[in-house]
C-alpha cells in the first residue's frame, strides 16, 4: 500500500522472477478453476486423490512442452528454486548501449595526469584527493592530514607540500574544487575568471568584496560593504550579481552527471484532468505489468498423473499448489491496492473539489486523516499508508498528496481555514514584496491582520521556516 508507483513496478518484477505460476499479461483465469483449487485445498491429502481432482484442468492446454527434470531432481534443490525463465514473447531483445561516467574523485585523479609529479607527490594528491567531500570541498585541516600521513601510512611530508599540492588540485576542473570554505571556493573562481581576462574591474570589486567584506556579505549588509569599500549602489549590485552567478558547491556538477548518483524519481500515482468542466481521475499504472496465471504449468498436474512414482506426483502437486496460492493472493494484494488508491484519491478529490477546479491554494479546506477514512470507511492508518509518497498530476501542476492534509483556524470572522491557506498566503505576501526592502515577520503579522487572520509572529516564523523562506534580512536584493 505505501510503495509509489515506480517501486511497486520492481516490485512486481521480483514476484515474478520468483514465482513461475506468475507472468505479465491481462488475467482471464477461469473461476471454476480457482473455486476447484480453493475446494481441494480444505481436504487432507492423504490418498494421493488430489491428482484425479485436477483433471478438469485439461481444457488449459500448452503448445510448451515440460519435463519432469526442470521441477524434479534427485538433487536435494530442485533447479525452479535456483533459476527460472519468464521471458515472454512480447519481450524486447534488442541490445541497449550503456554508458558509464567517471566518479566526481575518479576525474580528479585523471587530471593528475597532466602535471609533472614525483611518485610520492602522486601519492599525496591521490590521498588529499580521497579526503574531499561530495560537494568539493576539503574539510580536513592541513595539520591532521599531515598527521594522518605520518602515522597512518609512514609518510613523512611538511605542511608546505601539501599546500602546494593541494593548490596544484584547486586548478582542476570543476573550478573551486579543493577549497577549505565558501569563501575560498568563491574566490578561486573569481581568480580563474581573472585569468581569462573576463570582466576584469567588477571581478577585482567582486574579490575585494570577498577578501575584506565575506562576513557582511553573507548576511547581506550592503550598506556597511558600501562605505568600507567606497563602491556605489550600482557597482555594488554589478558585484553581488557576478558573486551569484559562482558556484557554492562545484563537486555538484560532476556528481549529479556521475555514474551510481541516483535522484529521487517522482512519478505521479494518479492523474487529474478538467475535461468540459468535469474532473476526471486515474490511476497512473506506468509500467507496472499486467498479471495472470501461467496456465502451462498447472497442465503439469495432468501431463503427469500416470507413470510416475506416488513421491514424484506428491512432489509436483506440492509445488504448483503452494506457488499457485502465492501468485493468487500476490494478484488480489495488487488489485486491492488499486481499489484502495483509487477510493481514498476519489474522497480527496471530492473533498478538495474547489481547489482541483480552480488550481487555486487558497482554496484548499482543513482536511485531516479521519475526514477521509469517514467518508471511505477505510481506517485511518490505511489512509496514512495511502497518503504516504504518493503523488497526483494535475492540470495545473504535480502535488504530494500529504499537502492536502492540514489542520485548521478561524478568521476574525470566524470562518474556518486550514493551516495550508495561511502558508500559502504567507507565501504570497513574500514573493509580491519588494525586494529591496523586504516584509519582517512583524509586518506580515500586521498584512494577516488587515486580511482577517489573527495570527501571532512566533507563527508566521513557524510557517515561513517550514516552507524555507529566510528572514527579511537575507531576502533583500540590491
Amino acid at each position: 500500500m505505501e510503495l509509489p508507483t515506480y517501486q511497486l513496478e520492481q516490485r512486481i518484477k521480483e514476484e515474478i522472477e520468483q514465482n513461475p505460476l506468475l507472468e505479465e499479461g491481462e488475467e482471464n483465469f477461469d473461476t471454476e478453476i480457482e473455486d476447484e483449487f480453493e475446494e481441494d485445498n480444505s481436504r487432507e491429502d492423504d490418498n494421493g486423490d488430489d491428482l484425479q481432482e485436477e483433471k478438469n484442468e485439461e481444457e488449459y492446454s500448452s503448445d510448451d512442452e515440460f519435463s519432469l527434470e526442470d521441477y524434479i531432481e534427485d538433487d536435494d534443490t530442485p533447479d525452479y528454486r535456483l533459476s527460472t525463465s519468464n521471458v515472454s514473447k512480447d519481450s524486447d531483445n534488442r541490445d541497449f548501449v550503456f554508458q558509464q561516467g567517471s566518479s566526481f574523485r575518479e576525474s580528479l585523479i585523471n587530471q593528475l595526469g597532466t602535471n609533472s609529479l614525483s611518485e610520492m607527490e602522486y601519492r599525496l594528491a591521490e590521498y588529499i584527493i580521497g579526503n574531499i567531500d561530495d560537494d568539493g570541498y576539503l574539510r580536513r585541516d592541513i595539520e591532521s592530514i599531515v598527521d594522518d600521513l605520518a602515522f597512518g601510512i609512514g609518510m613523512e611530508v611538511s605542511e608546505e607540500l601539501v599546500l602546494h599540492i593541494l593548490s596544484i588540485i584547486q586548478q582542476f576542473d570543476p573550478v573551486g574544487v579543493g577549497a577549505r570554505d565558501l569563501r575560498e571556493c568563491l574566490m578561486l573562481q573569481i581568480d580563474h575568471k581573472l585569468a581569462q581576462g573576463q570582466n576584469k574591474q567588477v571581478l577585482l570589486r567582486a574579490r575585494r568584496v570577498l577578501e575584506n567584506c565575506f562576513e557582511d556579505f553573507s548576511r547581506k549588509h550592503y550598506e556597511k560593504i558600501s562605505r568600507k569599500l567606497r563602491l556605489t549602489d550600482e557597482s555594488l549590485k554589478e558585484v553581488i550579481d557576478e558573486i551569484l552567478k559562482l558556484n557554492p558547491k562545484p563537486g555538484g556538477v560532476v556528481l549529479d552527471s556521475s555514474y551510481g548518483q541516483e535522484t529521487e524519481k517522482i512519478i505521479p500515482d494518479f492523474t487529474l484532468e478538467l475535461v468540459d468542466g468535469e474532473l476526471q481521475l486515474n490511476l497512473n499504472t506506468g509500467d507496472v505489468p499486467e498479471l495472470k496465471i501461467n496456465k502451462s504449468y498447472l497442465n503439469i498436474l495432468t501431463d503427469y498423473q500416470n507413470g510416475e512414482a506416488s513421491k514424484n506426483k506428491k512432489d509436483v502437486v506440492t509445488f504448483v499448489k503452494y506457488k499457485l496460492n502465492s501468485a493468487m493472493s500476490f494478484i488480489d494484494a495488487v488489485q486491492q491496492r488499486n481499489n484502495t488508491l483509487m477510493l481514498t484519491m476519489t474522497a480527496i478529490v471530492q473533498f478538495q473539489k474547489q481547489f482541483f477546479m480552480t488550481g487555486d491554494d487558497l482554496l484548499l479546506r482543513p482536511m485531516i486523516l479521519k475526514d477521509i477514512a469517514d467518508i471511505t470507511g477505510l481506517d485511518v492508518s490505511t489512509i496514512s499508508r495511502v497518503s504516504n509518497s504518493k503523488y497526483i498530476q494535475t492540470w495545473f501542476g504535480i502535488f504530494a498528496l500529504k499537502i492536502f492534509f492540514s489542520g485548521s483556524m478561524q478568521t476574525a470572522s470566524g470562518k474556518e481555514v486550514s493551516t495550508g491557506e495561511v502558508k500559502n498566503l504567507v507565501k504570497r505576501l513574500v514573493q509580491d514584496e519588494d525586494k529591496k526592502k523586504p516584509l519582517t515577520d512583524d509586518e506580515l503579522v500586521f498584512l494577516m491582520e488587515q486580511k482577517g487572520y489573527q495570527i501571532a509572529r512566533r507563527t508566521i516564523a513557524k510557517y515561513r521556516q517550514m516552507q524555507n523562506i529566510p528572514v527579511a534580512r537575507l531576502r533583500r536584493e540590491m
